[in-house]
């Protein structure tokens, strides 16, 4: 047994479980297995061109090196992105806490109200921040945000603004260049028209229903909007306003102003740069726009005892729900991030807030002052923690990088310099000596910051903020360490147990993938750093995109989307400008089979296709003919199909190339969704099948955890066809020689956490890549075998065999009174999170153990649902007080005088004796969803003050 070997930590069966495996499914051999699962004319030939797999020690040697070719100097860049403190406790807590990174998305709200709690934080800090009424759990970043505000805006217009066609936004010039253009990316398909300009000028004409204004500007000159929104508003055109979040504690905030919406992001509340994230935007906006909010929305319930309970709220209006009506595609948050971030801001409380902000502030003033002795005049009039300065930026350059500080140079001879809670009296002090060097005067010396004032006193901030207890009782490590622990207790993660969600792919997520995201050399350089100086982080990037490729069998990665939903996007967009570029403006039709992923037809509508379902079969294969009637119908405005392979139902559809060249026949391309790229990798590709881009969900395949519900990274992978217009940036240049506008704000997306994607490639290497696949396609049926007597499978491959993933059909079980629902809720009390509930099947559970479940732990999910089986045909509809009906059971619960129920106490927490040892209790009974909708409350406020 070669200890050594990550492959042997990763893959969950043993060698000698195999046999009693194969057994139990009916196979010989895993080849076997195999051969009967994928179609042969799809199988690939080849091993995977990748190096030979690394230990974790080599692994980790190896990135330790490789990180020290970055150069981490002293960062005033700006532009959205600064160097912040994350305290340890937070640090240690939760950022390197597998009960916070490996939980799922709070779908199962009664074993989530941990970290439920701790986004109820998040946006609280965000409405008190920004002075509007409602946030949501976060979006992807500032630049997104953004684009979404835009968005919600032309939703949400006038009913003679939508039937006159009002079409322009109107952008500040004053905004973030990367904003820009992510705003220009998501314009486009919506035929927005967008205006650049200076709002001091602006005409407010009637053709505009909305502009977005940047607070501060983007080189710190901070403007009073005030007036702006009031005459906007009396000309029905709306505003948005991307903020920079620690401004508003010592600036007025924008809600306040009378702003529609305020976007911005998280990430200088503790979260590090991380050469361009993750961090979690945020989004804020009046109640009156709540049901065309994106993302997701934390609210306030009630459980079956009338204890408050929190859960996802107005859940029909996300993307996924409305399919092609939605205004959004957004899925993945960054839920980790903001928990990071609302926890910083419990541990500051309003009062360390207002000394971080005072301290940034001061450093500004600081410096101004010194700067203006020395001849060097700065051109902002108020400002809060960025400075403008007129000096020789070439000059200026080569001393502060030979210094290893780090400014931006917007022009020859123009120098910003935005300041952060890190900086020093002696930073202050190092950079007045490489000014008065720029300019041959004598340097200053200063020992204290200055007590100016910089903000004219209307735009002071005058309101209270963060006056909830969570804010004001954390502020002591152990107080912080005790409350993050009470909220992780309450969370079922993969640290507990299998995590067994078909489409979602919950494996292991490997300490030593994990670890370099700790590194200052990886996490504390920004994003627009000049590339010299991320040697390390260019060289990762690069082999992480060759990796892809091999992987995929195609020639050109991006790995800018952060999330498959915006990969799908990105993907979409670069075969729109693939038609346009060769004169096909009029290729807009998207096929897209019924059984697709909501995402799917949410972002062909994002951009600006025309969408067509197609019908399946009743065995749940895309019907061919129908397709194939559909791409001649429609071969002239043909742009694409969307496929998820293998599909949605878990199977291997053998007529897969059949499909994508009935597509290429009528002039389309092939779009296929990687969430099911688990069951492909070393075995088959999107390239052989026939796809000419595709998207990796990398917080599935390739490891990245979920982390609540975020971070996710959903690069694209293309073929020869679309290389040439994978996206770029406008500080960076990245992508290709006709590269689209960018998908999101920094070059490389959530560059941080590609880390653990780029080592769990190279420490299994192509061997342990392919068994990763066999072994998950292995779990897969072996679970499907021990299952099937119990519960109908839905769909099976021609062979009878599952993919890496089934659908059990619970349909049926109404006519005992039981729902799909009281079967996730019941198996909270065997220790387990659900299964995919109701998608893509209603009244179904979609089954995925993954490659890293060993044989134990399959059989004590399989145990699990076999003895609810049991328990399900020992009830009635006439029974309403049942063991599944009260599930989950609560130690509140279980421990109470009174027992009112048929069944006992021991039945109900202590089913199975495996439980005995490593109980986990949920700690609220059935939360009543439909009224945290009628009564929706999104902030720590206390109830009473929204009655």
């Amino acid at each position: 047994m070669r200890t050594d070997a990550f492959a042997l930590r990763h893959l969950g069966p043993r060698e000698t479980d195999l046999n009693h495996m194969f057994k139990t499914i009916g196979v010989d051999s895993l080849d076997q297995l195999i051969f009967e699962t994928i179609p042969d004319d799809i199988r690939l030939k080849n091993d995977l061109n990748l190096e030979a797999p690394m230990t974790e020690y080599e692994y980790l040697n190896h990135i330790q090196e490789l990180g020290r070719k970055n150069k981490v100097f002293k960062s005033y860049i700006g532009l959205g992105y600064h160097p912040a403190i994350v305290p340890a406790v937070i640090q240690r807590n939760i950022f390197e806490n597998p009960g916070w990174y490996t939980a799922y998305t709070p779908y199962q709200a009664e074993i989530a109200q941990g970290r439920l709690e701790a986004i109820l934080n998040f946006q609280t800090t965000v409405i008190e921040l920004t002075g509007m009424e409602i946030a949501n759990a976060s979006l992807l970043d500032e630049g997104t945000a953004a684009a979404e505000a835009m968005a919600l805006l032309l939703d949400v217009r006038s009913r003679d603004q939508k039937k006159n066609n009002v079409n322009k936004f109107f952008v500040s010039e004053e905004i973030l260049p990367q904003t820009l253009s992510v705003l220009q990316t998501r314009a486009t398909p919506f035929g927005i028209e967008l205006v650049v300009g200076n709002h001091e000028t602006f005409d407010f004409s009637s053709d505009y229903f909305g502009a977005i204004l940047q607070y501060p500007g983007k080189y710190g000159q901070v403007y009073d909007y005030a007036g702006f929104i009031a005459k906007a508003k009396t000309n029905e055109i709306k505003v948005a306003v991307a903020a920079d979040i620690l401004s508003l504690v010592k600036l007025t905030p924008p809600g306040e102003m009378g702003a529609d919406v305020v976007v911005g992001t998280t990430q200088r509340f503790g979260i590090p740069m991380g050469y361009g994230g993750p961090h979690a935007g945020y989004f804020a906006t009046k109640e009156e726009y709540k049901r065309s909010m994106p993302g997701r929305i934390i609210g306030v319930s009630i459980d079956a005892n009338g204890n408050r309970a929190l859960r996802m709220a107005l859940g029909t209006r996300e993307q996924h729900i409305k399919r092609e009506k939605a205004t959004s595609n957004i899925c993945t948050a960054q839920v980790l991030l903001a928990v990071m971030a609302g926890m910083y801001a419990v541990y500051h409380g309003p009062k360390g807030l207002q000394y971080i902000a005072d301290k940034v502030h001061a450093s500004a003033t600081t410096i101004a002052e010194a700067l203006n002795k020395l001849g060097i005049y700065q051109t902002n009039s108020a400002f809060f923690d960025t400075i403008l300065v007129k000096a020789d930026a070439n000059k200026v350059k080569a001393i502060a990088e030979k210094n290893e500080v780090n400014f931006f140079y917007p022009d020859a001879e123009t120098v910003s310099i935005s300041f952060n809670e890190t900086t020093s009296v002696n930073d202050i002090n190092q950079i007045i000596a490489i000014f008065a060097e720029a300019t041959g005067k004598e340097k200053i010396t200063i020992s204290q910051l200055a007590n100016e004032v910089m903000v004219p006193e209307n735009l002071v901030r005058k309101s209270t903020f963060l006056q909830h207890d969570v804010f004001n009782n954390h502020h002591s490590e152990s107080q912080l360490m005790r409350y993050i622990k009470k909220l992780e207790r309450k969370d079922l993660s993969l640290n507990h147990s299998m995590i067994s969600l078909g489409s979602c792919t919950m494996k292991l997520n490997a300490a030593a993938e994990m670890l370099p995201l700790s590194m200052a050399n990886w996490n504390s350089i920004h994003p627009f750093a000049p590339v010299e100086q991320a040697e390390g982080y260019i060289t990762m990037l690069k082999k992480l995109e060759q990796q892809l490729n091999v992987v995929t069998g195609f020639t050109g990665t991006t790995l800018q989307p952060n999330s498959g939903a915006q990969g799908e996007y990105a993907g979409l967009m670069a075969i729109r400008a693939y038609h346009q570029s060769r004169g096909d403006n009029h290729r807009t039709v998207c096929l897209i089979p019924s059984s697709a992923h909501g995402t799917n037809p949410a972002s062909a509508a994002m951009a600006g296709m025309d969408i067509i379902v197609t019908k399946t079969t009743p065995e749940g294969n895309i019907d061919v003919e129908d397709l194939r009637a559909r791409a001649i119908e429609f071969k002239d405005k043909l742009s694409c199909l969307m496929v998820t392979y293998p599909s949605t139902h878990g199977v291997f559809e053998s007529s897969i190339i059949e499909i994508t060249n009935i597509i290429h026949e009528n002039g389309g391309l092939v779009y296929m969704d990687g969430a099911n790229m688990n069951a492909q990798v070393g075995l088959t590709n999107p390239a052989t099948i026939g796809a000419d881009v595709c998207h990796l969900n990398l917080h599935k395949t390739f490891a990245i955890p979920h982390g609540g519900g975020g971070p996710g990274v959903g690069p694209i992978c293309v073929n020869d066809k679309l290389v040439p217009f994978l996206p770029t940036n406008p500080v960076v240049k990245v992508g290709g020689d006709k590269a689209i506008t960018a998908i999101s704000s920094a070059p490389y997306g959530s560059a941080l956490v590609c880390l653990i994607s780029y080592g769990y490639i190279c420490m299994l290497g192509a061997e342990g890549l392919t068994n990763a696949t066999k072994y998950a396609i292995l779990n897969a049926n072996y679970m499907k075998a021990r299952l099937q007597e119990h519960y109908p499978v839905l769909y099976s491959g021609e062979m009878g065999r599952a993919a890496h993933e089934m659908i059990l059909d619970c349909r049926a079980f109404e006519d005992n009174g039981i729902k799909v629902t009281d079967i996730a809720k019941r198996l909270m009390d065997y220790g387990f999170h659900a299964p995919t509930v109701s998608f893509p099947v209603a009244g179904t559970l979609m089954i995925e153990p993954t490659e890293s479940e060993d044989l134990a732990e399959l059989d004590r999910f399989c145990d699990a649902l076999i003895s609810i089986r049991k328990e399900i045909t020992a009830s009635s509809k006439e029974d309403t007080q049942n063991i599944l009906k009260n599930a989950p059971h609560t130690l509140a619960m279980v421990t109470a005088d009174e027992w009112i129920y048929p069944y006992t106490r021991e039945q109900a927490a202590f089913p199975l004796a495996y439980i005995t040892e490593n109980k986990f209790w949920p700690t609220v009974r059935r939360v009543d969803e439909a009224y945290g909708d009628r009564n929706l409350v999104c902030s720590c406020a206390p109830i009473e003050a929204y009655m």
